[in-house]
């Protein structure tokens, strides 16, 4: 049986519930409503606020603060939620705000690092094993599917969508969709290759790693989509005429086709749809 120790100067709510092998550190505050899951340890001085749900074995670190408002000018106090997942690290000062909607969700889900002072906005969504270093910044209705690395200081424009296994470098200013699979880095973000090292050594589910006949499909498409010049929906059909069904292609285009925000690219005077 695991140990709870809660530290004398931290604040629980009575109306919080905390599951056995919690540890709550100094001067931390923990609101009404909150779960806490089994084994999961909180650090000194981080807020959990009120309709909060932390999964098992997650390690939340000095100065975060979890379950906030939204900062939504249309959200008017009602009850949303954040919810996250099981072993999930959230390093020093790493913010997390509630949905902006009445019974709404803000998201995160199993096995991710957010490093220091990542901040997650209103009704984000985030999948599983994402690793996002220093000062990323999600505005509101992100979107981030699994197997993400988003570099430091990166900065995502609300609702854009990030497709699993993709990367963002360093800096990056992302104002439009990036593609799974991807790699793109820039101010604004472009896509630059297909993600090699992070599809080599990510650890997603064996169930669903790349074959290397996916692997070989999916650089081919990158090329026709991204290298050949023609307009993305001309690219598209290409990719459809030349190459055999197979599900990571399919999403890869199917993801392209559903994109709201668009997609950037790195060749110059390339658009859309002409």
């Amino acid at each position: 049986m695991l140990e709870t120790n809660i530290h004398p100067t931290a604040i629980i709510s009575p109306k919080a519930t905390l599951e056995e092998g919690v540890k709550i550190g100094p001067y931390s505050l923990v609101g009404d409503d909150v779960h806490i899951g089994r084994g999961t340890v909180i650090g000194p001085h981080v807020q959990i606020e009120k309709w909060t749900t932390i999964g098992e074995e997650c390690k939340i670190y000095f100065g975060a603060t979890i379950g906030n408002e939204s900062k939504d000018l249309k959200y008017g106090g009602w009850r949303s939620y954040v919810k996250i997942g099981n072993r999930n690290t959230l390093r020093e000062y790493v913010s997390i705000s509630r949905s902006t909607f009445e019974e709404g969700e803000t998201v995160v889900g199993d096995n991710n690092l957010l490093m220091n002072w990542v901040n997650l906005a209103h009704d984000a969504i985030v999948g599983n094993r994402i690793i996002m270093a220093n000062f990323v910044s999600l505005a509101g209705h992100v979107v981030i599917e699994d197997d993400v690395r988003l570099g430091a200081h990166a900065a995502l424009h609300q609702y854009v969508r990030v497709g699993k296994m993709a990367m963002a470098g360093g800096f990056s200013k992302i104002v439009q969709d990036i593609p799974p699979f991807a790699l793109s880095a820039g101010q604004p973000a472009r896509v630059r290759s297909i993600n090699r090292i992070g599809i080599r050594t990510s650890r997603i589910n064996p169930l669903s790693q790349l074959t290397p006949e996916a692997l070989a499909a999916l650089k081919k498409a990158f090329r026709i989509l991204f290298r050949s010049g023609l307009p993305l929906k001309h690219a598209v059909t290409r990719v459809r005429k030349e190459l055999e069904t197979m599900p990571e292609v399919d999403y890869l285009l199917e993801f392209i086709e559903t994109s709201k925000r668009g997609i950037g690219f790195s060749q110059p005077n390339r658009t859309q749809n002409s």
